[in-house]
């Protein structure tokens, strides 16, 4: 049977000195699917995204891109991928359709074949309108369009995407999603970093969890809930409510770590057993905790992130820095 792998590395490896940025994460991507990379900032996403890229070396593991060695025939690969970074790398002083003819033309298509496609892409991204006005008109959803538009010149295979949405409203954070599901509809495969779980859980098919430049899970974000448990009690305590009183609370009465946000007072539960809920209501009562809002609902990727990590998705790291 051929391999259906887009991407399979095991044990990639890079360091910094004594640091280990990636440490030992196996990943298997498959054809036409989208695979997302997720944890908080320095947890090793975007360095072991460059390197599948060949934008950085190898230190250790082994690494093929439809089947091509990532560090033999680093040329092969590059014709294979399309890559839009973290923050894009149009030129401020060219019109969106001067860029993409530029691209075009740096990756060795004719002046007219350039043109042509960049006609095509604005289009496809709804850029036509701006087409021809200078980028400091352009919005931020804007930019991040135009970025991944000229990651697709060569109509790329494979398209690794990272962290796509940093930085949009969410207006155009979901304009960027119908773009990504769009793409796969068309036939390419996605390697999307993130550390929005939302993100992950509206767009993967299959999620590989990253902290601390290892990987600690990997499933579909439905098979990673399940691990938490069946539901979740989603709580809302009302205003002045003592939040680490109700977090000692459940871990009293379940034996569990709620999920906390403090500045909303939102207190996430989750419950081995859905009749555990009226338990943690009675609970609360008898503290003299009073409650805003109550539901019930499946877990969230959030909690299953603090499941297997001991924190959030969204805690910073300083390992960027350290990069």
């Amino acid at each position: 049977m051929a391999d259906l792998s887009a991407v399979r590395a095991d044990g990639l490896v890079k360091a910094f000195g004594d640091f280990r940025a990636v440490d030992g994460v196996d990943l298997h991507v498959r054809q036409g699917e989208i695979f997302g990379v997720l944890g908080p900032n320095g947890a090793g996403k975007t360095t072991m995204l460059r390197m599948l890229a060949t934008l950085l070396p190898v230190d250790g593991g082994h690494a093929e891109i439809f089947g091509v060695d990532v560090r033999r025939e680093p040329h092969r690969v590059r014709q294979l991928v399309g890559v839009t970074g973290q923050y894009a790398s149009v030129d401020e002083d060219l019109t969106a359709r001067e860029n993409l003819w530029l691209f075009g033309r740096l990756q060795g298509v004719t002046s007219a074949r350039a043109k042509a496609i960049a006609g095509d892409l604005l289009e496809r991204f709804d850029l036509q309108e701006a087409a021809d006005r200078p980028l400091a008109q352009f919005s931020g959803g804007m930019r991040r369009r135009l970025d991944l538009a000229s990651s697709l010149i060569t109509r790329p295979p494979l398209i690794f995407l990272d962290e796509p949405t940093t930085g949009l409203d969410p207006r155009t954070r979901g304009q960027m999603w119908d773009t990504i599901r769009d793409l796969v509809t068309d036939g390419s495969t996605i390697l999307l970093t993130t550390q929005y779980l939302d993100e992950a859980d509206q767009l993967a098919h299959r999620v590989a969890v990253i902290d601390r430049g290892r990987k600690v899970a990997e499933d579909t974000p439905d098979a990673l809930k399940s691990q938490v448990g069946e539901s979740t009690l989603q709580l809302g305590l009302a205003e002045g409510a003592d939040i680490a009183l109700a977090a000692d609370v459940v871990r009293r009465l379940l034996g569990e770590d709620p999920v906390l946000t403090p500045e909303s007072g939102r207190v996430n539960i989750p419950l081995p057993d859905p009749d555990r809920a009226a338990d943690v209501l009675i609970g609360l009562r008898e503290a003299g905790l009073r409650i805003s809002s109550v539901s019930v609902a499946k877990p969230t990727l959030d909690e299953v992130f603090l499941a297997l990590t001991g924190h959030g998705a969204d805690d910073e790291s300083q390992m960027e820095a350290a990069r």
